[in-house]
């Protein structure tokens, strides 16, 4: 039986590594795959960890070589005990080893790095919520009702309780499927990912790691270097603060919905845009994260643009 473990179960980068151990087996065999989800390209190579360091050298080059530059995961799995698994994708489109691809070997111009959020900033978690709540609970609620993002509050029903309904959330289409980009989102970050360097900080579950990935890649490929886990309200795991995670990237601002995440980002140097689309999110207006000097509040991606822009020109 195998088992897996991670050095780093909160960040993602876009160059994906996947280790996976067995404590049973005594082979030392590596392999490697290269896959990409766009034109269906696989690509396998095995080799035995006794050959040559040459020998691997050549097949990384060689598959380096194959693989697609653009979106590319390197899958690599380990049998023999005491292996780690660590899921990092590089970002800026580079290679592990190269530079970023299309640039020559100058050095770069550093950009401004800017964490965003996930649900209520780049798609409509809680309208996807709100529908399966009322066909699996027969309870209907409005994004107008959730003046704070507990959703046990609102629902009138304990925390675990509440914990309990989101995770059968994941199980469900009305989350596989049903979570949209908001207007304007995919077309704000492509302009901003020129002078920005964007990165996800999102509070959501390890386990639903994957399926977060898989939605970032379809609705905004090529865009984030690094995808962090908070891991927060989860069933098991530990947390990590966003605050954490945000000055761990060197993050100039971090784009949020809720005024909890934005003090405590704030509360350490952090700039914050406060994101409340079209004036319609209650969680969002909590008066303390109005007043703080480093909070900015913001209605649509328009208005992110637009500040982000006076931030770095400035």
């Amino acid at each position: 039986m195998s088992h897996t473990i991670r050095s780093d179960p909160f960040c993602y980068r876009r160059i994906h590594s996947h280790f996976s151990s067995s404590s049973s087996s005594s082979s030392s065999g590596i392999v490697l795959r290269f896959r990409n989800r766009l034109n269906g390209l696989t690509l396998r190579g095995c080799f035995d960890s006794n050959h040559s360091s040459a020998a691997a050298a050549e097949a990384d080059n060689k598959a380096g070589a194959l693989a697609p530059q653009r979106v590319r995961y390197l899958d690599i799995g380990f049998a023999g005990e005491g292996c780690t698994d660590s899921r990092l994708v590089n970002g800026r489109g580079s290679n592990q080893r190269g530079n970023p691809l299309g640039f020559t070997h100058n050095p770069l111009p550093e950009k401004f790095v800017v964490a965003v959020d996930v649900d209520e900033v780049l798609g409509n978690f809680v309208s996807a919520l709100n529908r399966f709540i009322a066909d699996r609970y027969s309870m209907n609620h409005s994004v107008s009702e959730y003046h704070v993002y507990e959703f046990f509050k609102i629902w009138n029903c304990s925390r675990d309780e509440a914990d309990n309904r989101v995770h059968e959330f994941f199980k469900t289409p009305y989350f596989k499927t049903g979570i949209h980009p908001l207007p304007g989102a995919q077309m704000a970050l492509h302009k901003l990912s020129r002078f920005c360097s964007l990165s996800v900080v999102t509070s959501r579950q390890n386990i639903i790691k994957d399926h977060t990935i898989e939605w970032l890649e379809k609705y905004y490929p090529g865009l984030f270097q690094e995808i962090h886990f908070g891991n927060h309200f989860a069933l098991d795991g530990a947390s990590k603060p966003k605050s954490e995670i945000c000055r761990s990237l060197g993050a100039k601002v971090l784009i949020d919905d809720n005024p909890r995440y934005a003090i405590e980002c704030a509360e350490v140097g952090i700039r914050v845009l406060l994101f409340d689309y079209e004036n319609s999110y209650p969680w969002s207006k909590m008066q303390s994260a109005d007043q703080h000097p480093l909070v900015t509040k913001v209605h649509n991606w328009e208005e992110v643009e637009q500040q982000l822009g006076s931030w770095v020109v400035s």
